[in-house]
């Protein structure tokens, strides 16, 4: 090596030191051990700090992990339910003066007073907070099936907080309104916000969300199928063996933490007969459709209460007071209009009345809630659907007695029928409630009947009416939404970004002479044609402006599609039915109707290609490849 003299750099292993500092004296080592490098050890807190990326990658990764998430997602849902079905009792017993034991709706009477100021004072303050919160909070919240259909399953956590809030203060009051509205909507807000900060993939997230539904329903109804199967239903919108592993997972250890925590509210397991005849499915055929009607007529009832007091002029935070005052009134005929009817639907199974109350008690809680959604209070109609239910099934069984005594069957048979058919045509999900029933009685022979039921109760609904009560609600603000199935990507998939902002323009009073010169055979398929302001005009094309022999003629006297253009806003199923009308496979893109400014061009060849292969990646997200 070459010797370095004067102030020159001497070279060392971490760079260059500068001369005239002796270098440091190599300690007298074995060879054999100079070449062996040691690895520094990473520190305790740069662990912890690469933790989270380690778990998401982990969780995106593999899908074990995946159900692990799921298992711990289950533990606080569950956790949540129970502490949001605890506190609502105590609510109860707080404002209705009833014992920890006794349920709101199963109580023979209460304090008239308390009964009909409770839920108008209650109302007037879920207004007035409402009205406050709108002052932070303007936006709008999604429901789970919301969020899947159109949002990848992105849910807001303040928001479905907010829900939660609402749901428990309506509940609290006694208005006709179950709390499973915001059970759902917290497990599935808490799943949402767990998978964005895992960053899973839009289809994990989906899943995630309908694990979070379903830990819900399993650990309020003490049923981990019916949870499951409301996730694949009504939640992710269909059923693959890829999404049954952190579905199932969730609901179990749901239903396990809130059995651990004290129970769940719905204890149910009525006697039924240990077989069904043969004979008897057709009155329970016709019961099944008689659920339907009643079914379409409590959502249509809800609808025609919003209308009343949207024309009535009353403000919108004074509603709930003067729905609470109705529902109060009904309940001094009866404490079981009141909340969700948890007690009451108890009582239906162990006691037998008379056919005319059992009936007034239908037409009085149908009424209280369709007053209770109507007039603005927050909550959901799955458990005031099965009450509702089990009391048409009783009245049911009581009228078919008295037309024949021989034919007659059990009421316990006929209320879990009706229980079951009008949950689905108002809520959704046959096998739902088919597995409800199943986990509620352990009876094979009553599940097959109320399948059957369920089957004529959902095919009525699609018939007659086509929606669930949940997508009807979306039908009423303008959204196209049947079921949770994702469409969301194809709002996604916009012209604005598809389209090519690569383009040849040209003037529309340009001579064909110049245009030819300018624009030869081969140098593009097409030319967009401008006005003297700069606006749209048409479109030219070269092969047709070439074979025109008269060379005087302007460009625009040849344009095609003048009145034709996308709108960067455009679904790609919008612009797959413009090309279709339009016949042309390519259109121009402008900024607005009115300005009509060119902004790009967009291909009917590309935009079906876009299309196909979107679809073909949903199929196989539902498929499990």
């Amino acid at each position: 090596m070459p010797t370095i003299h004067g102030d020159s750099a001497i070279a060392g292993p971490h760079g260059a030191r500068l001369a005239g500092k002796p270098a440091p004296a190599t300690p007298d080592v074995p060879e054999s051990r100079r070449t062996q490098v040691r690895r520094p050890r990473r520190p305790i807190g740069s662990a912890v700090m690469h933790a989270p990326q380690v778990l998401r990658a982990l969780v995106r990764a593999d899908e074990i992990w995946l159900v692990v998430l799921a298992a711990f997602l289950g533990c606080a849902t569950g956790i949540v339910v129970w502490m949001m079905t605890e506190t609502t009792q105590l609510i109860h017993q707080t404002l209705f003066v009833i014992k920890p034991y006794q349920r709101l709706s199963a109580m023979a009477s209460l304090d008239p007073f308390r009964t009909v100021l409770v839920p108008c004072i209650g109302g007037l303050v879920l207004g007035l907070v409402t009205l406050g919160i709108g002052r932070f909070w303007p936006r709008r919240t999604v429901d789970p099936i919301e969020a899947n259909a159109l949002f990848g399953g992105r849910m807001s956590l303040n928001g479905s907080l907010i829900v939660v809030l609402q749901t428990m203060m309506s509940n609290g009051v006694g208005a006709s309104v179950g709390l499973e509205a915001g059970y759902t909507q917290i497990g599935s807000a808490i799943a949402s916000r767990w998978g964005h900060a895992f960053r899973v993939r839009r289809n994990d997230l989906r899943l995630l969300v309908g694990c979070g539904a379903a830990a819900a329903i399993a650990g309020a109804f003490n049923a981990p199928l019916t949870g499951a199967f409301y996730a694949f239903e009504l939640v992710i919108g269909t059923y693959t063996l890829v999404a049954f592993a952190p579905v199932a997972v969730s609901a179990l250890v749901s239903q396990a933490v809130v059995h651990a925590l004290g129970g769940s509210i719905f204890d149910l397991a009525p006697e039924v007969p240990a077989h069904i005849d043969a004979l008897d499915y057709i009155p329970i055929l016709a019961l099944g459709m008689l659920c339907a009607l009643l079914g379409i007529s409590i959502m249509r009832g809800v609808t025609i209460t919003e209308e009343l007091f949207r024309k009535s002029g009353v403000p919108v935070w004074l509603r709930p007071a003067i729905g609470g005052l109705a529902i109060g009134l009904l309940a001094l005929v009866t404490p079981a209009v009141l909340s969700s009817g948890h007690g009451a639907l108890g009582l239906t199974f162990e006691v037998h009345e008379s056919l005319r109350w059992v009936v007034l008690l239908v037409v009085l809680k149908a009424a209280a809630s369709a007053i209770s959604i109507g007039s603005g209070f927050r909550g959901g109609l799955f458990f005031a659907s099965l009450f509702l239910g089990a009391l048409l099934g009783k009245a049911f069984a009581g009228a078919l007695a008295l037309v024949s005594a021989q034919h007659a069957i059990p009421q316990e048979v006929c209320a879990l029928v009706g229980m079951s058919g009008l949950a689905v045509a108002i809520i959704g999900g046959p096998l739902t409630m088919g597995f409800l029933a199943l986990e509620a009685t352990g009876s094979l022979p009553m599940t097959v009947a109320v399948l059957a039921a369920c089957v004529v109760s959902s095919l009525t609904v699609r018939r007659t009416f086509g929606y669930s009560f949940a997508t009807w609600r979306f039908h009423l603000r303008g959204e196209a939404i049947r079921s949770a199935v994702d469409i969301g990507w194809m709002r996604n998939l916009t012209v604005g970004r598809m389209m090519r902002r690569e383009m040849r323009t040209v003037r529309g009073d340009t001579p064909l002479r110049a245009f030819k010169r300018d624009f030869p055979l081969g140098a593009a398929t097409r030319v967009i044609v401008l006005d003297d302001d700069d606006r749209y005009a048409g479109i030219v094309l070269l092969p047709e402006a070439h074979a025109d022999a008269d060379d005087d003629h302007k460009v625009r006297d040849i344009v095609h599609h003048a009145d034709v253009i996308l709108l960067p806003q455009m679904t790609i199923k919008e612009a797959v039915a413009m090309f279709e009308n339009a016949e042309s496979d390519a259109l121009v893109v402008v900024d607005s109707a009115q300005e009509r400014h060119v902004i790009g061009v967009l291909t009917e060849q590309y935009a079906l290609r876009r299309y196909t292969d979107e679809l073909d990646r949903r199929r196989r997200e539902l498929s499990g490849e």
